[in-house]
């Protein structure tokens, strides 16, 4: 049970996490990667390198401590990594080894005089706090995927029925259920996790689903990344006819039930999640402006279906814009954004991509009038990095 006195404890660090919280995870993960092989397939070896991940678990550490009184002060922190968890199958007995490794590099990185014995001991029992919530939140996604109906627990085959290109770098793959069975519903944004042997090194990743649930299979639409380990995998590795392991769906960047016209922002490969949206949408009859930008109409996937849509659907408006038609490059920017938005800024406006792009989409709805409530966007991270 953490006391007071330990969140007092746990809170008077927060200014240290504040100007050396990515220092202490990186020898975090420098220490938990080193010394337990076991866990490294949970972890995106890019996203290490890059220091990506390293920010993000800072960030969540910090937002942590800042509210240890005050939990539901965290918004959408706790749903983000409890969905993420449970498309990874992070399982109870993860938790004792993370605990260890950031308590010895607490010690370590802040050195005994910081890091007394009652430092230690705060943060042992507020770990531990942090833990038993996301151990029984997780325990209940686990056992409710595999209750419903075509729903599963843990890794399920899935053989790849086809392999579509749809553009010079997303390529689609439908998959479909080794055992015929039927597949449980998703919702529209929602993701899953893929396990693979890459090099004889396992590999866990998350993809967003990018058509709408129809029980008999799933898709993902997969950009090949230069440097991605996986990415470059499926596309050059894996064919049709072969079996890939498939986690249940999961994520909570879903589309939300409502008669306000919808916006569907995309950049690159983050149109994945708003195509499922796109398409509940348009079932449903209500306005929608559909925004995507790509580097290139080439790099650009699925423009050929949007358009036949918006054919077929006359409330549906698209845009699109390419950064490098000229001989200069040219990114989307919020004059741009006030073109194609809504003469009401009474919208739900959903948004993905890269981060820079996202960045600039936050700022300029938020600009534009459009309700911070009515927003919504999946990014895994420091959210004030896109404000």
């Amino acid at each position: 049970m953490l006391t007071a006195e330990q969140r007092a404890i746990v809170q008077s660090t927060v200014p240290l996490l504040e100007a050396g919280g990515e220092a202490l995870i990186t020898h975090f993960y420098q220490r938990l990667l080193g010394e337990h092989p076991e866990v490294r397939p949970l972890f995106n070896s890019t996203h290490q390198k890059t220091g990506a991940q390293p920010r993000a678990l800072a960030f969540s550490v910090l937002m942590y401590a800042k509210h240890i009184d005050r939990l539901e002060n965290l918004g959408d922190l706790p749903a983000q990594i409890i969905n993420k968890h449970v498309a990874l199958q992070v399982q109870p007995e993860h938790y004792p080894i993370v605990g260890q490794c950031l308590l010895s590099s607490i010690r370590e990185v802040l050195g005994a005089e910081i890091a007394t014995d009652a430092v230690i001991d705060a943060w042992a029992a507020a770990y531990q706090q942090l833990a038993d919530i996301l151990i029984g939140a997780e325990a209940q996604a686990y056992a409710r995927n595999a209750s419903v109906a075509g729903g599963w627990r843990g890794a399920r085959a899935f053989r790849v029925a086809r392999k579509q290109a749809e553009s010079s770098e997303i390529t689609s793959f439908y998959l479909a259920p080794v055992d015929g069975g039927a597949v449980m519903a998703h919702a529209p944004g929602q993701f899953i996790g893929l396990r693979v042997v890459v090099d004889g090194q396992e590999q866990r990743r998350n993809y967003s689903l990018s058509a709408l649930a129809n029980g008999q299979e799933l898709r993902i639409s997969v950009k090949r990344e230069a440097g991605g380990v996986v990415s470059r995998h499926l596309h050059d590795v894996v064919q049709e006819g072969d079996v890939l392991d498939i986690f249940p769906p999961a994520g909570h960047f879903t589309l939300a039930d409502s008669d306000k016209p919808l916006v569907l922002i995309s950049g690159g490969v983050g149109i994945t999640p708003t195509l499922p949206m796109l398409a509940s949408a348009l079932g449903s009859g209500r306005p929608v402006v559909f925004i995507h930008c790509a580097r290139t109409p080439e790099a650009q996937g699925f423009r050929a279906r949007i358009d036949a849509l918006a054919l077929q659907h006359p409330q549906l408006q698209c845009h699109y814009h390419y950064d490098e038609t000229g001989a200069t490059p040219r990114h989307f920017d919020a004059a741009q954004l006030a073109g194609w938005l809504p003469a009401s800024r009474d919208v739900e406006a959903y948004f993905c991509g890269p981060k820079p792009f996202m960045a600039t989409v936050l700022q300029g709805l938020r600009a534009l009038g459009v309700p911070a409530a009515q927003t919504h966007y999946e990014f895994f991270g420091p959210s004030q990095v896109l404000q």
